[in-house]
């Protein structure tokens, strides 16, 4: 009788520890942003929702816009309201770059969830600038490989996409390179006090049995990725990635053709989330081909905002 409680008890925690690897979802934010969870520990990726009314690379701003426009000479304030509606709760923030539209709601979600915000230099001096405490700040390069707990990131060396000087773009921009942003800067800041690049990182975060890995622009360094094998890639599917030799097909085989692909960075980020992105989801079909090309057994989901997505289980270890 005792023999037999101990079984039905020993079957009950493997079922409960299975259901537990199995609730790895991973939620689309806009422009880069995710939020990756187990159900116990919350990881944000580039978190920016405030989408500013402004021009970006690839959308002109709408004219029906009824938002100010935002300039370069502007003031900025995140939009706490439409923060405070989709994030309640995060225990880190993982910054690839340091961008405004993947940094710079990350001070105000900080200091409201106490998560710890990893990131560059530049990153942890623009957080720093804004309020959050260097007990919430890890400043990493690319190589670190993180024990955080029930979870683990690998902070991989990347490259940014080429977004202003690309030869075959049909418009130049060409600006004088940004400057570092200075440690004793203090805000509030004008859209052209924002920092640059601050160099770019992708990072491998191990969560629930599952191992995602992140991009955060349309670019990589091809050496640095051989030999990951996540379940799930975020990968940059803006028009930028076609001034890169072979984008698509070199990552997937870099990636041993990872079986889920989620783009990320393809939609229009300057207008409000309730307007139609099917303009953005026409122009992300050719990257879908390009996956579906090189890897033909990756499956590619569309995300919608903050529809979880579940990231499987394998049910057996990749080669």
């Amino acid at each position: 009788m005792i023999r037999r409680i101990a079984i039905a008890a020993f079957l009950l925690l493997a079922i409960a520890a299975a259901r537990a690897q199995n609730n790895v979802t991973l939620s689309y934010l806009g422009t880069a942003g995710w939020e990756l969870t187990d159900g116990k520990t919350v990881v944000l990726i580039d978190p920016y929702l405030t989408r500013f009314k402004t021009n970006t690379p690839n959308d002109p701003v709408l004219p029906n816009d009824p938002r100010p426009l935002v300039t370069s000479s502007d003031i900025l304030q995140s939009d706490t309201a439409v923060i405070d509606a989709h994030i309640h709760r995060a225990d880190f923030i993982v910054v690839t770059h340091s961008h405004g539209d993947h940094l710079f709601d990350v001070p105000y979600i900080a200091r409201k969830t106490g998560a710890l915000v990893i990131g560059t230099e530049t990153t942890a001096n623009f957080a720093r600038a804004n309020g959050v405490p260097n007990s919430q700040i890890l400043t990493v390069k690319g190589g670190e490989d993180l024990a955080l707990g029930d979870i683990s990131i690998r902070v991989v060396p990347s490259l940014h996409g080429i977004l202003r000087h690309a030869p075959n773009r049909q418009q130049s921009r060409g600006t004088a390179p940004p400057q570092a942003f200075s440690p004793d800067a203090k805000p509030p800041f004008r859209g052209d006090q924002l920092p640059g690049e601050g160099g770019t990182l992708a990072y491998l975060v191990r969560i629930g049995g599952r191992q995602v890995l992140a991009f955060g622009s349309m670019n990589y360094i091809e050496r640095e990725v051989e030999g990951l094998r996540p379940d799930v890639a975020l990968i940059g599917a803006m028009p930028e990635r076609h001034e890169i030799y072979r984008y698509t097909e070199r990552l997937m085989h870099a990636l041993r053709n990872a079986p889920l692909v989620l783009p990320t960075h393809w939609d229009r980020f300057n207008v409000p989330y309730d307007v139609s992105q099917q303009p953005a989801v026409d122009r992300l079909q050719s990257f879908i081909e390009e996956v579906k090309t090189a890897s033909p057994s990756t499956r590619v989901i569309v995300p919608r905002y903050f529809e979880p997505i579940p990231v499987p289980a394998l049910t057996a270890p990749r080669q």
